[in-house]
């Protein structure tokens, strides 16, 4: 994407998170892994994840987070939703017009996007361009993800990498000089590597109708050596791709995200890169990887926001099954981040917006199983 004087800008940033917090033994506990708290920890970076409860959906966290950008943007109301996901309430239909009608957004244009990993970000560039060729004005951007409901907990590959969640950006036109202004964008895909990350049951090719073609078919499956090679070289090559289009030099990047798969991949990356890890941020260690969601609640971290100034160049890249890949180029928003917990199932008590600076998610003083 060409830069133009007009641009999307971040107004408003939001985050929601189940309130569980599972530590490796546990994981290891449920599935009975051949594997322990030291090998996660040295191998994935990751201590910790949410998981969501039973009965809490996708659309239930995307909702929460949905709220919790609309009161970061000073309760303006979206004229579109965008909604980055790969575990959908249903197969059919879209997650994202429920999600609307529950925020109360009426009749405003709403549609799912998949894009694995890389979700949001195809999401934000989606909604930049939106933006710039004039379809619509304050559209709502959220990347949402419920890993736990497809992963199987027995598979020491996936399970214990996953974890649950949503963030969320509400985005307004502005000028390539404001404050969370989206300056330069890359997208990719290599079909080729369709079946590195993948749940091979379930869709058109392998309906549940048939027999299964697998002793559990319908589980995320990931083969991770070869993703390993695949998410370096692509992220580098985005987020290459979106500097030189931005005009920036690495060095002169002060906040780098990338999609928080592996703490070696994401350090692999910024050496690439020449990004001093200084400028690294990530919550892979208390979360581990929400998928579509990864980005954005990094950006809803209060500890990122008091490291970084508003207007500082910053740096956004993922990977994700397809394969598909995303770099987004952009001015650190000024925006103060908001979370609120995922809404009340019936018969329980509703949680109130909490502003993310005076209470921070990411940190928990009770593990659960």
């Amino acid at each position: 994407m060409r830069p133009t004087d007009t641009t999307a800008v971040i107004t408003g940033i939001g985050a929601c998170l189940p309130d569980r917090v599972v530590d490796n033994d546990t994981v290891i506990a449920r599935g009975a892994l051949r594997t322990d708290d030291t090998w996660i920890r040295d191998r994935t970076g990751i201590a910790r994840r949410r998981h969501a409860a039973p009965g809490t959906s996708t659309g239930d966290l995307a909702v929460g987070a949905g709220r919790a950008a609309i009161a970061s943007a000073g309760d303006h109301r979206p004229d579109m939703l965008l909604l980055a996901t790969t575990t959908p309430d249903h197969p059919c239909p879209a997650t994202a017009p429920a999600v609307a009608h529950r925020l109360g957004l009426g009749t405003v244009p709403a549609f799912d996007l998949a894009a694995v990993c890389s979700g949001f970000l195809y999401a934000l560039t989606t909604a930049t361009a939106l933006i710039r060729g004039g379809a619509c004005a304050m559209p709502l951007v959220i990347g949402a993800d419920t890993y736990t409901s497809i992963v199987d907990p027995r598979d020491r590959q996936t399970a214990p990498i996953f974890g649950d969640g949503a963030g969320a950006v509400i985005l307004r036109p502005g000028a390539r000089d404001d404050p969370g202004a989206v300056i330069a964008t890359d997208l990719g895909a290599d079909g080729s590597g369709h079946d590195l990350i993948t749940v091979p049951g379930g869709g058109s090719r392998h309906p549940r109708r048939l027999p299964p073609s697998s002793p559990d078919p319908y589980s995320f499956r990931m083969q991770g050596r070869a993703v390993y090679a695949h998410a370096v070289r692509r992220m580098a090559q985005s987020a290459n791709s979106a500097l030189r289009q931005a005009g920036w030099a690495p060095e002169t990047v002060r906040a780098f995200i990338g999609h928080q798969a592996n703490q070696r991949i994401l350090d692999s990356v910024g050496e690439r890169l020449g990004i001093a890890p200084a400028h690294r941020f990530g919550n892979i260690h208390e979360l581990g990887n929400t998928a579509a969601a990864s980005i954005p609640l990094v950006v809803a971290d209060p500890t990122v926001h008091t490291a970084v100034a508003p207007g500082e160049r910053s740096l956004f890249t993922a990977f994700g099954g397809g394969l598909t890949w995303a770099s987004v180029a952009l001015n650190w928003p000024s925006a103060v981040p908001r979370h609120e917990a995922p809404p009340a199932r019936p018969g329980t008590k509703p949680l109130s917006t909490t502003d993310l600076s005076r209470s921070h998610p990411w940190t928990a003083s009770t593990t659960t199983s």
